[in-house]
């Protein structure tokens, strides 16, 4: 009788592990989702980063919205050329040419913009924002407490005497810092544009000089001197056209203000300091 009473429920309990493994067993055949077979050759050959710079959460996702038609090939930024081809021929298509891209701070404001106040809070882009509306008497200017460079999972970006600045050999375009930047001031170009206006203010002339002494005040001898119609000052501030724009430099070299700059030299010089 004791023996029935440890022996029943050991069978009971075995025979519902069976039952149970047996449904389990029945339910993965009936449910069973196919995998494409190309999901994982595209997930290899992808950095595997997961920074979002696809515009996808991971890239596990984007390898799938690749697979339904959802992503191009080139999607990965990250990547570059090389993993755009390699996916393009997991998908069996040509691998359509994109131009690397950099990031690109426009703002050069730094030691060389003027403030309302010290700022001694947390030492975040955002949190500075929010307090009076930054440190900053330039609104729009570059508020230097590195969100962007916690940001950046490449050491390509830091601040360098108040501003943010790229060196543009380490980027790899994830748009990390883009999405860290409350005010805006990053954007991802060809790497082949080499001229920047690099200031963001909108402030009229004198209300400019008063905030900052580098920015653009909107002279317009830039536009006056483009041979080729890429420059034109729209809203006070000088913004290039870079479908038309060829990397003269000449509105570089009649700037008053000398805030358009070569970025080339920007990642020379952001180079040269770190050896």
């Amino acid at each position: 009788m004791y023996t029935l009473a440890i022996v029943a429920p050991v069978v009971a309990l075995g025979a519902m592990g069976l039952f149970f493994g047996l449904l389990l067993a029945v339910s993965s055949k009936i449910f069973h989702v196919e995998q494409d077979e190309r999901l994982p050759q595209i997930l290899e050959a992808l950095p595997g980063a997961n920074c979002g710079g696809c515009g996808y959460p991971g890239c596990s996702n984007f390898a799938n919205a690749v697979i339904d038609g959802e992503a191009p090939c080139h999607g990965c930024i990250v990547g570059g050329a090389e993993t755009a081809a390699k996916v393009a021929q997991i998908m069996g298509v040509e691998a359509e040419k994109q131009d690397r891209l950099v990031a690109h701070v426009n703002c050069r404001g730094g030691v060389n913009a003027k403030r309302k106040f010290e700022y001694e809070g947390i030492q975040d882009c955002l949190s500075a924002s929010k307090v009076g509306g930054g440190p900053l008497a330039c609104s729009f200017g570059c508020l230097g407490l590195g969100s962007c460079e916690k940001a950046c999972p490449y050491g390509a970006i830091r601040v360098v005497n108040g501003v943010a600045v790229v060196n543009s050999d380490q980027c790899r375009a994830c748009g990390l810092c883009v999405a860290a930047c409350p005010r805006k001031l990053i954007s991802l170009v060809s790497e082949k544009q080499d001229v920047f206006v690099s200031c963001s203010s909108h402030d009229r002339g004198p209300t400019l000089r008063e905030n900052c002494n580098i920015g653009c005040i909107g002279c317009t001898l830039c536009q006056k001197t483009c041979k080729h119609d890429a420059i034109h000052v729209v809203d006070n501030l000088a913004s290039i056209d870079y479908s038309k724009c060829v990397n003269c430099g000449d509105c570089m070299n009649v700037c008053p203000r000398k805030l358009i700059v070569r970025a080339s030299a920007i990642t020379s010089a952001t180079r040269e300091s770190d050896l």
